[in-house]
Order: structure tokens, then C-alpha cells, then sequence
């Protein structure tokens, strides 16, 4: 039905779903669980259902929330931040990234000789791994940047395929990291990066004024008008970059730190983006793709298995803490939009800065990375 497809509705239902995620979280076995992880997964039911549409399909609000809200939110967010978390957290975390980088390689070379793809796939097979490679060092844009390379897009039927199993896949992994730390750390506890009184602070009720929702807002709307005036004038700078740096310099004055409601609001609007990340977990999209959707599904499934397994189990020989190993992989498999939204989730604020930064070095090496893996292959 049209109605359903109507911005509004799909609007309304977003944040409907925010609330019942947050709802969730009042029962005791609704907080081992976290209103993120509430979020993805009712939106990627309910789209399943048909309820609302996928973000595949394309919709006004998606498109909002991509291009206006997430970048927003994580400019908020980051205003909460203090300089003295990269100083703690960027050598670990840029360490658990390099794992991950290295995870990722040994995953789509494992599972190259395992599932044998060139069989279904054909020639564009090994442009296909350069890409899943790509996605999962740095996100999305080098996904696309090899697709781009070698006319794997021009292949419709493929190109769709390898997009909907990048999601299917990708999406559960999401959850999956945002899960483990917790379990984890209870059954081998690791020593925080940093001091729970400071860690907990992120969890806090806070009132928001009008005043401050207005000087937040406003901060957020220029800072991303300047971010996007610097890529302009300097295309090999990315936006988030840009945001990250004004956000940074920000939270070191006083009177930024004084305006309540920059938890609260930022988080919202991350909230809102992990719901969305929700409704690309499209099951049905599978059905029209045939035995292609197979081989894809079992060649990304082992090289996330593997990325996963090989940073989660060095992290915890090493003694890595758990929340770090878990936005290092984010970092990996879904960008540094994904990275910080993951450090939000896990009430890590230390770790936002960090997960940007290594989420930007992702976006710069994955490309490079999987050119490197398509020659290989």
C-alpha cells in the first residue's frame, strides 16, 4: 500500500521504533540485550514484514537519515568527547584495527579456496572478492570504488547480488559485535581503558533545555555546511574528517562542555541510523538472485566468521579490552560511521574519537587493499 511508503509513516515508525527499543530496556533481560541492538533488529523485522520499506528500495527518510542525520548525531555526540580518550584508546585501537585489516585478508583468501566462487560467478569473481574485501577493511565506499574499477556494477543482476549479501551479512555482524563485549567480559573480564565513574557518565539521564538544544543543533548544522565546503575545495578530504576535527576542537571549551542534552540528542539520531542499518537486513531481496545468492551468502558469511574470529581471538590472548576489539571490527566491517555509532552504544565515549579515526584510515586503505586482492586472485 502507498501509505506505507508515505515519508511520514516511515518517519513516525523510526521513532516508534526508538521508543519501544528504549521500552525494551526497563525489563531486566531487555537491558542484557540494549536499546541499539532493540533497534536494529524490530526494524529489520518489520521491514521483513513488509511493514516499511527497505533502505535498499530507497526512501526520502533513509536518505535523511544517511546524508543529515548520522553525520549529525555523531557531531553531537562527539562533543561529549575529551582529548585525553585518543591518547588512552588510539594505540590499542589502531592496533585492533591493523588485526582486523589482516583478519579480513586471510578471510577472503580462506574462503576463496573454500567456497570456490569463480565457479558460479565467472570472471568477475575475483573483482567481486577485491570488493567484499574492501567493504570489510574500510565500508561501503571502497565496496563501491571497485565495483566502480571494474564494471561489476555495469552487471546488474551481480552488482545487486553482492549488495543484498553485503547487508545480510554485515547487518547480523553489527549486532553480533555490539553483543560480545558484554558476554565476554563476563565470562574473561578485561580491564577498562578507562575508569568506570568516567564510563558510566554516558549512561546518565540528562535534561535538556531549549537554549542548549538550540546552540547544539545550530553547532551541528554549520559544522557540517563547513565540512562540506572543505570537501569542495579539498576533494581528498572526507566530511566526517572535516566534522570530527571542528567537533573536537569544540568540546575542549568550557562553554560547549556546559550545554546539557549532547548524550541524549546525539544518541537519538544514532539510534535512528542503526534502525535504518535494520530495515537493509532484506531477506526477501535473496529469493530473485537464484544459486548466486548461495555461493555469495557462504563467501562472505566465512570471511566474517573469520575477520571476527581472528580479532576477537588475538584481542583476548592479548588481553584486549572487549570494547575496543568490538569497534576496531566495526571500524572494519562498517566504516567509521558504524565505529562510533558502536562506541555510543557501548557507553565508551573514549572511544569515538579513536573509532573515527581508524574508520578514515579503513576508507583510505581498503580501496588500495582490495585492488591488491583482485590481482592476487
Amino acid at each position: 500500500m502507498a501509505f506505507l511508503e508515505n515519508p511520514l509513516f516511515v518517519a513516525g515508525m523510526l521513532c516508534l521504533t526508538v521508543f519501544v527499543a528504549t521500552w525494551l530496556t526497563r525489563f531486566t533481560w531487555g537491558k542484557t540485550i540494549g536499546t541499539p541492538i532493540f533497534s536494529i533488529l524490530i526494524c529489520a523485522l518489520i521491514s521483513n514484514l513488509g511493514i516499511i520499506p527497505s533502505a535498499m528500495d530507497g526512501n526520502v527518510v533513509y536518505d535523511g537519515v544517511f546524508l543529515y542525520l548520522a553525520p549529525l548525531g555523531i557531531f553531537i555526540a562527539l562533543l561529549e568527547v575529551d582529548l585525553k580518550s585518543l591518547k588512552k584508546a588510539g594505540g590499542p585501537i589502531l592496533l585492533m584495527f591493523g588485526l582486523g585489516t589482516i583478519g579480513t585478508l586471510i578471510g577472503v583468501f580462506a574462503s576463496w579456496f573454500l567456497v570456490r566462487p569463480a565457479v558460479e560467478i565467472g570472471d568477475m569473481a575475483s573483482a567481486v572478492a577485491g570488493m567484499f574485501a574492501g567493504t570489510y577493511i574500510g565500508g561501503s565506499i571502497n565496496f563501491n570504488a571497485i565495483a566502480l574499477s571494474y564494471g561489476v556494477n555495469e552487471n546488474g543482476v551481480l552488482f545487486a547480488a553482492t549488495t543484498v549479501v553485503d547487508n545480510l551479512i554485515g547487518t547480523p555482524w553489527i549486532v553480533i559485535s555490539l553483543i560480545l563485549p558484554r558476554y565476554l567480559q563476563k565470562l574473561y573480564p578485561r580491564k577498562k581503558l578507562i575508569a568506570k565513574p568516567e564510563q558510566e557518565k554516558a549512561s546518565h539521564s540528562e535534561e535538556v533545555s531549549i537554549g542548549s538544544l538550540g546552540a547544539i543543533l545550530a553547532l551541528g548544522f554549520l559544522a557540517m555546511i563547513i565540512s562540506q565546503g572543505v570537501s569542495l575545495v579539498f576533494p581528498h578530504i572526507p566530511e566526517i574528517i572535516t566534522l570530527t576535527t571542528i567537533a573536537l576542537i569544540l568540546a575542549q571549551f568550557p562553554i560547549i562542555q556546559k550545554l546539557k542534552g549532547k548524550q541524549t540528542i546525539g544518541f537519538f539520531f544514532i539510534l535512528l541510523f542503526l534502525a535504518v542499518i535494520g530495515t537493509l537486513c532484506d531477506v526477501g531481496a535473496i529469493s530473485g538472485i537464484g544459486s548466486l545468492a548461495g555461493t555469495l551468502i557462504l563467501f562472505v558469511f566465512l570471511m566474517v566468521l573469520i575477520h571476527g574470529i581472528f580479532i576477537f581471538g588475538i584481542g583476548g590472548l592479548i588481553k584486549m579490552d572487549w570494547d575496543v576489539v568490538s569497534v576496531a571490527s566495526l571500524a572494519n566491517v562498517g566504516g567509521n560511521t558504524t565505529a562510533l555509532a558502536a562506541a555510543e552504544s557501548l557507553e565508551r565515549p573514549d572511544l569515538l574519537i579513536p573509532g573515527v579515526l581508524v574508520g578514515s584510515l579503513g576508507n583510505a586503505l581498503g580501496t588500495y587493499l582490495g585492488f591488491m586482492v583482485v590481482g592476487m586472485l
